[in-house]
């Protein structure tokens, strides 16, 4: 198994009045040739938004965007009609394709939005436009995966139009997960909260990790933590 550790430390900011984003990969005013995406895994954003504030109007084509809400509400609106508020512990997928057009808004009026933003490019070009949201019992995932994300929208997950799935999991402090990819994945693990070693490297809030040739993955918790896995093509 090979790992490569992006810290929390060393990921690119956007710092605005009312937006704090954290870039795992290069995005925006941020770039470094190292940090292109992994696999179809191109953007991994951890934002937070101020009350009352919010991502004008902006438009997107051939993505898969996948938002995760941890705290807080965002109102949704976009060009295709929809117009949704997303909570903490849901999960939206919007299929960009041709093009579509969407605005996303903190309504709170004292408590801030925090969510990962993620892209991920699709297997095919220029699909019809297309949007799912879903909410996930997180007493599903504790001290086990939650699969949020499929291609097929397995269990209950949300359908995405890529070999890539995104699962969760919510360990106590001392518990141990195991995962086994099937054949030759990437895999790439986010910490949300918390810290988790993993053959024992300690990968900590905001880390994110790179494996590949990896036939089992333990992770084993030295604190209460919540993490993403992103099983890749």
């Amino acid at each position: 198994m090979k790992t490569f550790l992006i810290p929390s430390r060393e990921r690119g900011n956007t710092r605005l009045a009312w937006l704090d984003s954290r870039h795992s990969f290069s995005f925006g005013h941020y770039h470094d040739p190292n940090r292109m995406g992994f696999g179809p895994l191109r953007v991994i954003n951890e934002d937070v938004v101020a009350p009352g504030r919010g991502f004008p109007p902006h438009g997107h084509a051939n993505m898969e965007i996948v938002s995760i809400v941890t705290q807080g509400t965002l109102a949704h609106r976009d060009s295709i009609g929809n117009v949704e508020t997303i909570r903490a512990g849901e999960v939206q997928r919007m299929t960009a394709g041709t093009g579509i057009e969407h605005s996303e808004f903190n309504p709170s009026n004292d408590e801030q939005a925090r969510f990962f933003q993620i892209w991920i490019l699709p297997a095919r070009a220029n699909l019809t436009p297309g949007y799912e949201q879903r909410g996930f019992d997180p007493a599903a995932r504790r001290d086990r995966w939650q699969l949020l994300v499929s291609p097929e929208g397995l269990d209950g997950s949300l359908s995405i139009h890529q070999d890539a799935r995104i699962l969760a999991t919510a360990l106590e402090q001392g518990a141990s997960i195991d995962y086994v990819p099937e054949g030759n994945r990437r895999l790439w693990l986010q910490v949300a909260s918390g810290r988790v070693d993993v053959a024992g490297q300690a990968i900590e809030a905001g880390d994110g990790l790179a494996i590949v040739d990896a036939e089992l993955l333990t992770l084993t918790a030295d604190e209460a933590s919540e993490v993403l896995l992103f099983d890749l093509h």
